[in-house]
């Protein structure tokens, strides 16, 4: 197989789980397992190259500041319709608060859409002159908030919303189910941004003086530190972070998984992975990890969505 995560997870070394929750997960991971033994190793995906050639379905603006427009990037599944109530799996890139682009995490946006889920990447502010991480904090917000309010017209079910990122961006991921008091002034708060499902790659977690970011966050480095702010009541998590990542070491995804907090928090090294190659590590086990975890919580034939289909039944 082309990744070892699998075995680890059975001996408790990589995934930590708790509760009804991690019983399951253990006995997907099982069947994955069994399901891929004797594979040979999956073909490594060029992310450069689909970055290139995807394109998006639709883009739409989320939020205007100033003159500046900031859009969602939008890949339809087969078969979307209006009125659809799809599971939504979005993205946030990465590039240390000030560089990337929505086109960088278009192959993660997309990597669900043949499994019928509506994906989005989402287009943020970069520091510089006058935007700081607290504003990369408050687009983040903003962006979530955005698709669920309008979630019926998107396509979207409001309870079936994951959200990802990657480094700075998976910062950004965690600042809508952390960072409470980072808000746009013109926010409608009655709408949440918590996310249903969080899906965290090689991220920051740790913005102190021992982590990541500190000098360009500043002072106030802990109200947006989510090893810091990490409280009971996150959303289910999964963390991916690769063995030879030089930037964002893989101490800070220990520290934050041994923290209390998400009612399930499942933690994978990828051998030999760094933050440029991790999917291509992980190959096929990597896509199916992520897609097994957010169905877990948002599929179709959760109790959850079984309860919301017999409320609203005719």
């Amino acid at each position: 197989k082309s990744w070892d995560g699998y075995e680890k997870f059975m001996q408790g070394n990589d995934v930590h789980c708790g509760g009804a929750y991690g019983k399951l997960a253990v006995k997907i991971a099982e069947k994955i397992t069994a399901a891929l033994a004797g594979q040979a190793p999956s073909r490594p995906r060029s992310f450069g190259s689909m970055q290139k050639s995807l394109e998006p379905s639709k883009v739409l603006t989320y939020k205007t500041i100033g003159q500046r427009k900031l859009n969602l990037h939008i890949f339809h599944p087969e078969g979307f319709k209006a009125g659809d109530s799809r599971p939504a799996y979005v993205l946030i890139h990465g590039g240390g608060w000030r560089s990337g682009t929505p086109r960088r995490f278009y192959p993660y946006a997309a990597s669900l859409v043949p499994d019928g889920f509506v994906g989005i990447s989402v287009e943020y502010r970069l520091t510089g002159r006058s935007t700081t991480v607290f504003d990369c904090v408050k687009d983040g917000r903003a962006a979530i908030r955005y698709i669920r309010r309008h979630a019926k017209d998107l396509g979207i079910d409001p309870d079936r919303i994951t959200v990802g990122g990657g480094s700075a961006g998976g910062h950004v991921a965690l600042g809508t189910a952390l960072f409470d008091t980072v808000e746009h002034a013109d926010e409608d708060l009655g709408v949440s941004c918590r996310p249903d499902a969080l899906v965290l790659l090689f991220s920051v977690l740790d913005t102190s003086p021992e982590g990541y970011g500190n000098k360009v966050i500043g002072a106030e480095w802990q109200k947006i530190s989510p090893l810091h702010q990490i409280r009971p009541g996150m959303p289910p998590t999964l963390i991916f972070h690769g063995a030879k990542d030089s930037v964002v070491s893989v101490a800070q995804a220990e520290n934050l998984q041994s923290c209390s907090g998400a009612r399930s928090k499942q933690f994978f090294v990828i051998p030999g992975a760094d933050r440029d190659n991790l999917p291509e590590t992980g190959g096929d086990l990597y896509f199916q990890t992520i897609k097994k975890h957010i169905d877990t919580v948002c599929g179709v034939n959760t109790w959850r969505q079984r309860r919301k289909n017999y409320k609203n039944r005719g």
